[in-house]
């Protein structure tokens, strides 16, 4: 079981308690009404599928109900980072450096 920790609570709690929503940092598009088909199915569908690490979103679903961003490394299952939404993304790179990944 993986343990997640959220950093509003400052709890680290069992997976069962989260919620992964996929990708973190997908920019909503600025003017909805000026997008293609195309634009959307980017927009809503398309992600990437990293062997490695990751930015992920999370919620925290039986706790605070905020959502936050985390870095995992999608191999071993190690979280490398936790940060609040809002607060911007970690140089993946480095971040996978400094873990040995």
């Amino acid at each position: 079981m993986l343990l997640v920790y959220c950093p509003y609570c400052q709890v680290e709690r069992p997976e069962t308690e989260f919620s992964c929503r996929g990708q973190a940092h997908i920019a909503r598009p600025s003017d909805p009404a000026e997008v293609t088909d195309e634009g959307w199915v980017e927009y809503l569908y398309m992600r990437d599928n990293t062997k490695g690490v990751y930015a992920e979103r999370w919620r925290h679903i039986h706790g605070c109900g905020r959502f936050f961003n985390a870095v995992r490394h999608t191999v071993s299952d190690d979280f490398l980072k936790f940060y609040k939404a809002g607060e911007p993304m970690p140089d993946l790179d480095e971040l996978a450096k400094e873990a040995g990944k």
